[in-house]
């Protein structure tokens, strides 16, 4: 086999606080950031010192989500905005919760939000009215995953469960334990077979959902502290795992063996935990980090 190389092309700086979240926007060569700083910045890869602010908003943002676009951001404890960051411009906003809002996905038509109240909020994409709201939990929602060819809309907790839905009616369909603590991550495999999820125990688990039920496939000891994200290549053959040890994996999606680990020591990686990963295109990855920096990462002979 082919070794794996790695090399950091780029370290993007400004954000005056821990960075909780990055976006891939309209074109691989686009990315967007938020974090505590309340700062939501895009950056254009092929110019890496030179990020704009397209908005400023009063507290931490551990979400963001690029929708036809235009850029979700979820506000903390005010509500999802809706921006057109050609312009700076906010087109739209509203307030869905009093708590935190820790992910946002979206459909054409809808947006989700995972709530720190344990609550699903489900908008209208076009107008961002609300659609429905569903008590999951008593602990916070951290986490959703859609797989809309199989209407599956699957949402992790810190109360350690995952839990699945019918994304065409919003009833739940199975609810688990799934980690021995709070679950941080879920991604669905690009040909929607696996299910793959990450926490606050480290353990890496892939899942097939059959009938609209979980059935858990493997558990994998990914990393030494809690799982922050999981991303996979566009084309399915390789996913990354990120972590609060500081490191970013690289794994066959195949095989769910573990062939490349970016980290300080060895890639001038990260100092502290890596929030958030993303592959920007089949060669490249993006993470993010308490260390209040963005890193981009180009991976050879994939």
């Amino acid at each position: 086999m082919t070794k794996i190389e790695v090399e950091k092309i780029a370290s993007l700086t400004g954000h005056k606080d821990c960075i909780y979240t990055i976006e891939k926007g309209e074109s691989d060569k686009v990315i967007y950031s938020a974090g505590g700083d309340g700062m939501v910045v895009k950056w254009d890869l092929n110019q890496p010192d030179l990020g704009k602010l397209v908005a400023k908003v009063e507290n931490s943002v551990y979400a963001l989500r690029f929708h036809q676009g235009r850029l979700l951001v979820g506000h903390n404890f005010n509500g999802i905005h809706l921006i057109n960051p050609d312009l700076n411009k906010e087109e739209l906003s509203t307030s869905v919760s009093n708590s935190q809002i820790f992910d946002v996905k979206s459909t054409e038509k809808n947006i989700y939000l995972a709530c720190g109240d344990g609550t699903l909020v489900v908008l209208d994409a076009e107008n961002l009215s609300t659609i429905a709201k569903i008590k999951v939990s008593d602990k916070s929602l951290r986490t959703i995953a859609i797989n809309e060819a199989d209407h599956l809309l699957v949402i992790g907790s810190s109360d350690f469960t995952v839990s699945v839905f019918d994304l065409q009616t919003l009833q739940l369909k199975d609810q688990q334990k799934a980690h021995e603590n709070s679950v941080f991550t879920l991604a669905f495999s690009p040909d929607g077979i696996y299910l793959l999820s990450g926490g606050r125990d480290a353990k890496l688990k892939v899942w097939a959902i059959r009938q609209k039920k979980l059935e858990l496939i493997e558990t994998i000891a990914a990393h030494l502290f809690a799982i922050n994200n999981i991303a996979f290549r566009e084309d399915g053959k390789y996913f990354a795992t990120c972590s609060m040890d500081k490191s970013i994996k690289v794994w066959d999606a195949g095989t769910f063996s573990l062939i490349k680990v970016i980290d300080k020591s060895r890639h001038a990686g990260h100092g502290t935990s890596v929030n958030k990963v993303l592959w920007s295109s089949c060669d490249t990855i993006a993470s993010c980090s308490d260390d209040r920096t963005i890193s981009v990462w180009k991976v050879k002979n994939l």
